[in-house]
Protein backbone atom coordinates (compact mmCIF):
# COMPACT_ATOMS: atom_id res chain seq x y z
CA UNK A 1 0.00 0.00 0.00
CA UNK A 2 1.99 3.37 -0.70
CA UNK A 3 1.00 6.38 1.60
CA UNK A 4 1.88 10.15 1.23
CA UNK A 5 1.77 12.52 3.96
CA UNK A 6 1.50 15.72 1.86
CA UNK A 7 1.87 19.44 3.89
CA UNK A 8 -0.42 20.83 1.86
CA UNK A 9 0.37 24.45 3.40
CA UNK A 10 3.38 23.98 2.18
CA UNK A 11 3.56 22.65 -0.91
CA UNK A 12 0.61 25.13 -2.19
CA UNK A 13 3.41 28.03 -1.10
CA UNK A 14 6.33 26.33 -3.41
CA UNK A 15 3.70 25.83 -6.22
CA UNK A 16 3.32 29.48 -7.11
CA UNK A 17 7.27 29.94 -6.03
CA UNK A 18 8.98 27.50 -8.36
CA UNK A 19 7.16 26.20 -11.07
CA UNK A 20 4.89 29.39 -12.26
CA UNK A 21 4.96 29.39 -15.96
CA UNK A 22 4.46 33.31 -17.13
CA UNK A 23 1.41 34.99 -16.86
CA UNK A 24 0.09 34.69 -13.90
CA UNK A 25 -1.61 38.29 -12.88
CA UNK A 26 -2.30 40.30 -9.94
CA UNK A 27 -5.89 40.93 -9.15
CA UNK A 28 -7.23 44.83 -9.50
CA UNK A 29 -11.45 43.40 -9.71
CA UNK A 30 -14.51 45.41 -9.02
CA UNK A 31 -17.66 43.58 -8.64
CA UNK A 32 -20.54 46.10 -9.52
CA UNK A 33 -23.91 45.97 -8.76
CA UNK A 34 -26.44 47.67 -10.25
CA UNK A 35 -29.72 49.30 -9.24
CA UNK A 36 -32.95 47.09 -10.96
CA UNK A 37 -31.58 44.52 -13.20
CA UNK A 38 -30.05 44.53 -15.93
CA UNK A 39 -26.45 46.15 -17.25
CA UNK A 40 -27.03 49.60 -18.63
CA UNK A 41 -26.08 49.90 -22.33
CA UNK A 42 -22.71 50.91 -23.11
CA UNK A 43 -21.28 49.98 -19.90
CA UNK A 44 -18.53 48.26 -21.51
CA UNK A 45 -17.98 50.18 -23.79
CA UNK A 46 -17.59 52.90 -21.50
CA UNK A 47 -15.11 51.17 -19.07
CA UNK A 48 -13.13 50.31 -22.35
CA UNK A 49 -12.43 53.92 -22.91
CA UNK A 50 -11.33 54.22 -19.53
CA UNK A 51 -8.50 51.48 -20.11
CA UNK A 52 -10.70 49.19 -17.91
CA UNK A 53 -12.55 45.80 -19.11
CA UNK A 54 -15.86 43.74 -18.13
CA UNK A 55 -14.87 40.02 -17.98
CA UNK A 56 -18.28 38.89 -16.70
CA UNK A 57 -21.92 40.62 -16.76
CA UNK A 58 -25.57 39.10 -15.71
CA UNK A 59 -29.51 40.30 -16.40
CA UNK A 60 -29.50 40.58 -12.86
CA UNK A 61 -27.59 43.34 -12.66
CA UNK A 62 -23.66 42.12 -12.15
CA UNK A 63 -20.71 43.22 -13.78
CA UNK A 64 -17.02 42.27 -13.07
CA UNK A 65 -14.63 45.18 -14.06
CA UNK A 66 -10.82 45.14 -14.30
CA UNK A 67 -8.44 48.30 -14.53
CA UNK A 68 -10.45 50.57 -13.62
CA UNK A 69 -10.94 52.67 -9.87
CA UNK A 70 -14.41 52.34 -7.79
CA UNK A 71 -14.84 56.30 -8.50
CA UNK A 72 -14.57 55.61 -12.50
CA UNK A 73 -17.66 52.89 -12.35
CA UNK A 74 -19.87 55.19 -10.34
CA UNK A 75 -18.80 58.55 -12.39
CA UNK A 76 -20.43 56.51 -15.68
CA UNK A 77 -23.49 54.55 -14.14
CA UNK A 78 -26.20 54.13 -11.41
CA UNK A 79 -24.97 51.98 -9.46
CA UNK A 80 -26.01 50.44 -6.07
CA UNK A 81 -22.81 49.21 -4.85
CA UNK A 82 -19.24 48.92 -6.26
CA UNK A 83 -17.66 45.82 -4.08
CA UNK A 84 -13.63 45.21 -4.09
CA UNK A 85 -12.69 41.94 -4.64
CA UNK A 86 -11.91 39.93 -2.02
CA UNK A 87 -10.71 36.09 -1.01
CA UNK A 88 -12.54 33.10 0.22
CA UNK A 89 -11.29 30.53 1.98
CA UNK A 90 -11.19 26.88 0.45
CA UNK A 91 -12.28 25.95 3.69
CA UNK A 92 -10.16 22.79 3.35
CA UNK A 93 -8.27 20.29 5.73
CA UNK A 94 -8.33 21.96 9.16
CA UNK A 95 -5.09 19.79 9.54
CA UNK A 96 -1.64 19.60 8.90
CA UNK A 97 -1.85 16.79 6.19
CA UNK A 98 -3.39 14.86 3.77
CA UNK A 99 -3.49 11.08 3.20
CA UNK A 100 -3.04 10.04 -0.32
CA UNK A 101 -2.90 6.48 -1.22
CA UNK A 102 -2.86 3.99 -4.26
CA UNK A 103 -6.59 2.86 -4.57
CA UNK A 104 -6.71 -0.60 -6.31
CA UNK A 105 -4.93 -3.21 -4.82
CA UNK A 106 -1.59 -4.49 -6.32
CA UNK A 107 -1.95 -8.08 -6.06
CA UNK A 108 -4.93 -10.55 -5.29
CA UNK A 109 -3.42 -10.72 -1.98
CA UNK A 110 -4.18 -7.02 -0.52
CA UNK A 111 -6.85 -7.23 1.99
CA UNK A 112 -8.72 -4.21 0.67
CA UNK A 113 -9.28 -5.82 -2.62
CA UNK A 114 -12.27 -4.48 -4.44
CA UNK A 115 -10.70 -0.52 -3.66
CA UNK A 116 -11.12 1.40 -0.11
CA UNK A 117 -15.09 0.71 0.64
CA UNK A 118 -13.60 -0.86 3.38
CA UNK A 119 -12.46 2.32 4.96
CA UNK A 120 -15.47 4.56 4.08
CA UNK A 121 -17.01 4.25 7.56
CA UNK A 122 -18.91 8.11 6.08
CA UNK A 123 -21.16 6.16 3.60
CA UNK A 124 -22.18 3.38 6.29
CA UNK A 125 -22.65 6.22 8.91
CA UNK A 126 -25.42 7.44 6.69
CA UNK A 127 -27.48 4.37 5.07
CA UNK A 128 -26.36 4.80 1.81
CA UNK A 129 -25.34 0.90 0.83
CA UNK A 130 -28.94 0.91 1.90
CA UNK A 131 -30.54 3.14 -0.34
CA UNK A 132 -28.47 1.79 -2.95
CA UNK A 133 -29.42 -1.68 -2.62
CA UNK A 134 -32.76 -0.36 -2.97
CA UNK A 135 -31.64 1.05 -6.71
CA UNK A 136 -31.19 4.52 -5.86
CA UNK A 137 -28.36 5.44 -7.60
CA UNK A 138 -28.88 8.87 -8.72
CA UNK A 139 -29.85 9.68 -12.91
CA UNK A 140 -27.67 11.10 -15.38
CA UNK A 141 -30.85 14.03 -15.71
CA UNK A 142 -29.65 15.54 -12.41
CA UNK A 143 -27.10 17.87 -12.71
CA UNK A 144 -24.15 18.67 -9.60
CA UNK A 145 -21.97 22.28 -10.33
CA UNK A 146 -18.97 21.44 -8.24
CA UNK A 147 -17.68 25.29 -7.61
CA UNK A 148 -14.42 24.64 -6.35
CA UNK A 149 -10.63 23.82 -7.57
CA UNK A 150 -11.73 21.91 -10.84
CA UNK A 151 -12.01 18.26 -11.38
CA UNK A 152 -9.68 15.61 -12.18
CA UNK A 153 -12.17 14.17 -14.91
CA UNK A 154 -9.83 11.28 -16.10
CA UNK A 155 -9.89 9.31 -12.65
CA UNK A 156 -11.42 6.21 -13.17
CA UNK A 157 -14.16 7.06 -10.11
CA UNK A 158 -14.92 10.49 -12.01
CA UNK A 159 -14.53 8.73 -16.14
CA UNK A 160 -17.68 9.80 -18.31
CA UNK A 161 -19.70 11.34 -14.82
CA UNK A 162 -18.41 14.93 -15.73
CA UNK A 163 -19.60 17.01 -18.30
CA UNK A 164 -16.94 19.22 -19.78
CA UNK A 165 -19.50 20.58 -22.30
CA UNK A 166 -20.61 22.69 -19.86
CA UNK A 167 -17.72 22.74 -17.03
CA UNK A 168 -15.59 26.24 -17.14
CA UNK A 169 -12.66 27.74 -15.27
CA UNK A 170 -13.26 31.54 -13.65
CA UNK A 171 -10.10 31.64 -12.07
CA UNK A 172 -6.80 32.21 -15.03
CA UNK A 173 -4.59 32.33 -12.66
CA UNK A 174 -4.80 28.54 -12.81
CA UNK A 175 -5.93 28.24 -16.44
CA UNK A 176 -1.87 28.98 -17.31
CA UNK A 177 -0.82 25.77 -14.96
CA UNK A 178 -3.50 23.57 -16.83
CA UNK A 179 -2.52 24.75 -20.42
CA UNK A 180 1.33 24.62 -19.46
CA UNK A 181 2.04 20.93 -17.76
CA UNK A 182 -1.47 19.65 -19.17
CA UNK A 183 -1.89 20.42 -22.75
CA UNK A 184 -5.25 19.71 -24.32
CA UNK A 185 -7.02 18.75 -20.98
CA UNK A 186 -10.14 21.04 -20.10
CA UNK A 187 -9.51 24.00 -17.94
CA UNK A 188 -11.45 22.92 -15.09
CA UNK A 189 -8.60 20.00 -14.64
CA UNK A 190 -7.50 19.98 -10.94
CA UNK A 191 -4.09 20.91 -10.17
CA UNK A 192 -5.18 20.29 -6.05
CA UNK A 193 -6.93 17.84 -5.13
CA UNK A 194 -9.85 19.68 -3.14
CA UNK A 195 -12.63 19.88 -5.80
CA UNK A 196 -12.24 16.29 -6.95
CA UNK A 197 -12.71 14.98 -3.76
CA UNK A 198 -15.76 17.12 -3.09
CA UNK A 199 -17.00 15.39 -6.90
CA UNK A 200 -16.60 12.14 -6.38
CA UNK A 201 -18.08 12.25 -3.15
CA UNK A 202 -21.30 13.38 -4.98
CA UNK A 203 -21.25 10.94 -7.58
CA UNK A 204 -18.46 8.31 -8.16
CA UNK A 205 -18.33 5.02 -10.62
CA UNK A 206 -17.03 3.20 -7.30
CA UNK A 207 -13.61 1.48 -8.83
CA UNK A 208 -11.87 3.51 -6.03
CA UNK A 209 -13.75 4.59 -3.69
CA UNK A 210 -17.88 5.25 -3.68
CA UNK A 211 -19.88 8.57 -4.15
CA UNK A 212 -23.43 8.99 -2.40
CA UNK A 213 -24.44 8.24 -6.07
CA UNK A 214 -22.88 6.95 -9.05
CA UNK A 215 -25.07 8.31 -12.20
CA UNK A 216 -25.14 11.43 -11.04
CA UNK A 217 -24.36 14.48 -13.76
CA UNK A 218 -21.28 16.26 -12.82
CA UNK A 219 -20.17 19.99 -13.98
CA UNK A 220 -17.34 21.38 -13.00
CA UNK A 221 -17.25 25.11 -11.99
CA UNK A 222 -13.62 26.03 -11.21
CA UNK A 223 -13.89 29.52 -8.84
CA UNK A 224 -10.70 28.50 -5.93
CA UNK A 225 -7.21 28.98 -7.45
CA UNK A 226 -4.68 26.59 -6.11
CA UNK A 227 -1.85 29.07 -7.77
CA UNK A 228 -3.90 31.68 -5.71
CA UNK A 229 -4.80 29.76 -2.39
CA UNK A 230 -8.08 31.27 -2.15
CA UNK A 231 -11.13 31.38 -4.26
CA UNK A 232 -11.93 35.05 -5.92
CA UNK A 233 -14.79 36.53 -4.95
CA UNK A 234 -15.76 37.64 -8.63
CA UNK A 235 -14.87 33.90 -9.69
CA UNK A 236 -17.64 32.54 -6.95
CA UNK A 237 -20.24 34.74 -8.14
CA UNK A 238 -20.31 34.43 -11.42
CA UNK A 239 -19.40 30.60 -11.14
CA UNK A 240 -22.90 30.50 -9.34
CA UNK A 241 -24.88 32.74 -12.12
CA UNK A 242 -23.11 30.68 -14.39
CA UNK A 243 -23.91 27.25 -13.34
CA UNK A 244 -27.57 28.16 -12.81
CA UNK A 245 -27.61 29.49 -16.45
CA UNK A 246 -26.43 25.80 -17.63
CA UNK A 247 -29.00 24.09 -16.05
CA UNK A 248 -27.20 22.88 -12.72
CA UNK A 249 -30.18 21.72 -10.54
CA UNK A 250 -27.32 21.27 -7.02
CA UNK A 251 -24.52 24.02 -6.94
CA UNK A 252 -22.11 22.44 -4.06
CA UNK A 253 -19.83 25.46 -2.62
CA UNK A 254 -17.45 23.65 0.01
CA UNK A 255 -16.26 27.36 0.43
CA UNK A 256 -16.66 30.23 2.52
CA UNK A 257 -15.60 32.98 5.16
CA UNK A 258 -16.50 35.69 7.53
CA UNK A 259 -16.02 39.27 7.24
CA UNK A 260 -16.85 42.19 9.61
CA UNK A 261 -20.20 43.89 8.33
CA UNK A 262 -18.77 47.08 8.49
CA UNK A 263 -16.07 46.11 5.93
CA UNK A 264 -18.11 44.85 2.68
CA UNK A 265 -21.93 46.51 3.08
CA UNK A 266 -22.19 46.13 -0.62
CA UNK A 267 -21.40 42.28 -0.80
CA UNK A 268 -24.96 40.88 1.58
CA UNK A 269 -27.07 42.83 -0.91
CA UNK A 270 -25.04 40.65 -3.84
CA UNK A 271 -25.23 37.56 -2.18
CA UNK A 272 -29.23 37.63 -1.60
CA UNK A 273 -29.38 38.64 -5.04
CA UNK A 274 -27.37 35.88 -6.88
CA UNK A 275 -28.81 33.42 -4.29
CA UNK A 276 -32.70 34.55 -4.59
CA UNK A 277 -31.61 34.33 -8.41
CA UNK A 278 -30.69 30.59 -8.36
CA UNK A 279 -33.78 29.93 -6.24
CA UNK A 280 -36.33 31.60 -8.54
CA UNK A 281 -34.68 28.95 -10.94
CA UNK A 282 -35.02 25.82 -9.01
CA UNK A 283 -31.43 25.58 -7.90
CA UNK A 284 -30.49 23.94 -4.26
CA UNK A 285 -27.27 25.43 -3.38
CA UNK A 286 -25.25 23.24 -0.64
CA UNK A 287 -22.41 25.16 1.57
CA UNK A 288 -20.42 23.99 3.80
CA UNK A 289 -20.39 25.57 7.64
CA UNK A 290 -17.24 26.42 7.90
CA UNK A 291 -14.00 24.96 10.10
CA UNK A 292 -13.23 27.52 12.55
CA UNK A 293 -15.47 25.95 15.74
CA UNK A 294 -17.09 29.09 15.79
CA UNK A 295 -20.51 29.75 16.95
CA UNK A 296 -22.42 30.94 14.20
CA UNK A 297 -25.11 32.40 16.58
CA UNK A 298 -23.02 34.27 18.52
CA UNK A 299 -20.79 36.33 15.83
CA UNK A 300 -23.02 39.54 15.84
CA UNK A 301 -20.76 42.04 13.72
CA UNK A 302 -19.67 38.76 11.33
CA UNK A 303 -21.13 37.67 8.56
CA UNK A 304 -20.90 34.38 7.63
CA UNK A 305 -20.70 33.20 3.63
CA UNK A 306 -23.06 32.11 2.86
CA UNK A 307 -24.68 29.98 5.98
CA UNK A 308 -25.94 33.50 7.01
CA UNK A 309 -28.35 33.50 4.11
CA UNK A 310 -31.72 31.33 4.43
CA UNK A 311 -31.82 30.46 0.70
CA UNK A 312 -28.99 27.82 1.50
CA UNK A 313 -28.67 23.88 2.74
CA UNK A 314 -25.60 25.34 5.85
CA UNK A 315 -23.60 21.53 6.48
CA UNK A 316 -21.70 21.44 9.68
CA UNK A 317 -19.58 18.31 9.79
CA UNK A 318 -19.48 14.84 11.96
CA UNK A 319 -16.43 12.63 12.97
CA UNK A 320 -15.26 9.51 14.74
CA UNK A 321 -13.57 10.97 18.23
CA UNK A 322 -11.22 7.96 18.04
CA UNK A 323 -10.59 3.94 16.22
CA UNK A 324 -8.80 1.31 16.89
CA UNK A 325 -7.41 1.34 13.35
CA UNK A 326 -7.43 4.80 11.54
CA UNK A 327 -8.10 2.94 8.20
CA UNK A 328 -10.37 -0.05 9.14
CA UNK A 329 -12.01 0.73 12.38
CA UNK A 330 -14.08 0.12 14.42
CA UNK A 331 -14.64 3.87 14.97
CA UNK A 332 -15.81 5.40 18.11
CA UNK A 333 -18.95 7.61 17.71
CA UNK A 334 -19.13 8.53 14.23
CA UNK A 335 -21.70 10.87 15.00
CA UNK A 336 -19.95 12.94 17.27
CA UNK A 337 -19.68 16.67 16.39
CA UNK A 338 -16.02 17.25 14.66
CA UNK A 339 -13.78 19.82 16.88
CA UNK A 340 -13.22 21.92 14.26
CA UNK A 341 -17.25 22.38 12.66
CA UNK A 342 -19.22 25.91 12.85
CA UNK A 343 -22.27 25.57 14.58
CA UNK A 344 -25.56 27.63 15.34
CA UNK A 345 -29.44 26.83 15.40
CA UNK A 346 -29.43 30.13 13.44
CA UNK A 347 -27.04 28.91 10.66
CA UNK A 348 -26.56 24.84 10.29
CA UNK A 349 -29.17 22.98 8.62
CA UNK A 350 -28.11 19.70 8.53
CA UNK A 351 -24.92 17.36 9.69
CA UNK A 352 -22.63 15.17 7.61
CA UNK A 353 -19.67 13.03 7.73
CA UNK A 354 -17.09 15.34 7.28
CA UNK A 355 -13.97 13.09 9.29
CA UNK A 356 -11.66 14.25 12.14
CA UNK A 357 -8.59 13.02 13.40
CA UNK A 358 -5.24 13.89 14.99
CA UNK A 359 -2.06 12.27 15.42
CA UNK A 360 -0.32 11.00 18.81
CA UNK A 361 3.21 11.00 20.18
CA UNK A 362 3.94 7.58 18.71
CA UNK A 363 2.98 9.42 15.08
CA UNK A 364 0.01 6.79 15.08
CA UNK A 365 -3.28 8.29 13.59
CA UNK A 366 -6.71 8.58 15.07
CA UNK A 367 -10.01 8.78 14.25
CA UNK A 368 -10.92 8.79 10.52
CA UNK A 369 -10.51 10.60 7.28
CA UNK A 370 -13.49 10.90 4.22
CA UNK A 371 -11.78 9.09 1.56
CA UNK A 372 -12.47 9.80 -2.12
CA UNK A 373 -10.63 10.18 -5.81
CA UNK A 374 -7.38 12.21 -5.80
CA UNK A 375 -7.16 14.36 -9.17
CA UNK A 376 -5.27 12.81 -11.76
CA UNK A 377 -3.67 16.71 -12.64
CA UNK A 378 -2.81 17.15 -9.57
CA UNK A 379 0.70 19.39 -9.02
CA UNK A 380 0.37 19.63 -5.50
CA UNK A 381 0.56 15.53 -4.72
CA UNK A 382 2.33 14.60 -8.04
CA UNK A 383 1.51 10.28 -7.67
CA UNK A 384 -1.70 11.08 -7.79
CA UNK A 385 -1.31 11.62 -12.08
CA UNK A 386 0.20 8.09 -11.93
CA UNK A 387 -2.06 6.01 -10.35
CA UNK A 388 -5.58 5.85 -9.29
CA UNK A 389 -5.18 7.18 -6.14
CA UNK A 390 -7.80 8.49 -3.40
CA UNK A 391 -6.83 11.29 -0.69
CA UNK A 392 -7.90 11.39 2.90
CA UNK A 393 -9.46 14.66 4.07
CA UNK A 394 -11.27 16.20 6.72
CA UNK A 395 -13.53 19.52 6.69
CA UNK A 396 -16.95 20.87 6.44
CA UNK A 397 -15.81 20.66 2.78
CA UNK A 398 -16.34 16.74 2.88
CA UNK A 399 -19.64 16.97 4.48
CA UNK A 400 -21.30 19.19 1.96
CA UNK A 401 -21.20 16.76 -1.09
CA UNK A 402 -22.68 14.29 0.72
CA UNK A 403 -25.65 16.52 1.01
CA UNK A 404 -25.23 17.64 -2.26
CA UNK A 405 -25.36 13.68 -3.50
CA UNK A 406 -28.71 13.34 -1.72
CA UNK A 407 -29.87 16.13 -2.76
CA UNK A 408 -29.76 15.30 -5.98
CA UNK A 409 -31.48 11.59 -5.60
CA UNK A 410 -34.42 14.54 -4.02
CA UNK A 411 -34.29 16.39 -7.17
CA UNK A 412 -34.69 13.28 -9.19
CA UNK A 413 -37.75 12.48 -7.13
CA UNK A 414 -39.67 15.79 -6.51
CA UNK A 415 -38.47 17.96 -9.13
CA UNK A 416 -36.01 21.36 -8.77
CA UNK A 417 -37.73 23.11 -5.68
CA UNK A 418 -35.06 24.33 -3.83
CA UNK A 419 -37.58 24.37 -0.50
CA UNK A 420 -38.67 21.28 -1.03
CA UNK A 421 -35.42 19.72 -1.43
CA UNK A 422 -33.95 21.28 2.08
CA UNK A 423 -37.99 20.17 4.07
CA UNK A 424 -36.75 16.47 2.80
CA UNK A 425 -33.21 16.33 3.43
CA UNK A 426 -34.13 18.12 6.99
CA UNK A 427 -37.88 15.52 7.44
CA UNK A 428 -35.20 12.55 6.82
CA UNK A 429 -32.25 13.48 9.04
CA UNK A 430 -31.89 11.62 12.21
CA UNK A 431 -32.76 14.08 15.28
CA UNK A 432 -29.21 13.84 17.25
CA UNK A 433 -28.06 16.14 20.36
CA UNK A 434 -30.89 18.66 21.76
CA UNK A 435 -34.62 17.65 20.56
CA UNK A 436 -35.38 19.50 17.02
CA UNK A 437 -32.79 22.17 15.96
CA UNK A 438 -29.74 21.52 17.69
CA UNK A 439 -26.39 24.01 17.59
CA UNK A 440 -24.55 21.61 15.70
CA UNK A 441 -26.95 19.02 14.26
CA UNK A 442 -29.19 21.64 12.59
CA UNK A 443 -32.15 18.87 12.23
CA UNK A 444 -29.92 16.26 12.12
CA UNK A 445 -27.42 14.13 10.34
CA UNK A 446 -28.56 13.33 7.15
CA UNK A 447 -29.37 9.32 6.36
CA UNK A 448 -29.92 8.90 2.69
CA UNK A 449 -32.15 5.39 2.96
CA UNK A 450 -34.56 7.23 5.38
CA UNK A 451 -34.85 10.36 3.41
CA UNK A 452 -35.48 8.87 -0.33
CA UNK A 453 -36.98 5.30 0.08
CA UNK A 454 -40.74 5.31 0.78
Amino acid sequence: MKKLLVLVAILAILLVATIAPAGAAGDDTLMVLFKGNGVPAGFANKIAALGGEVTFSHEIGFAVVKGVSSLDVKKISKVSDVIPNFQFDMAPVPFTDAVAVEALPASPDDPTLAGRFAWQWNMRAIDAPEAWAEGYLGSPDVTVAILDTGIGYTHADLAGLVDLSRSKSFVPDDDVYVEYYFPGANLIADIGYHGTHVAATVASNGIAAAGVTSKTTLMGVKVCSVALGYCPGDAIFSGILYAVDQGADVVNMSLGGAYFKKDYPGEQALTHKIFNYARSKGVTIVVSAGNEALDLDHTPNLYSDFCDNPAVVCVSATGPTDSVDFYFGPWVDVDAPASYTNFGRSAISVAAPGGDWWTDEYNVDHGAAVWAACSTFSLVIPDCQTGTYVVGLAGTSMAAPHVSGLAALLVDQYGANPGVIKTKLQQGAEDLGLNGTDPFYGKGRINVFDTVVP
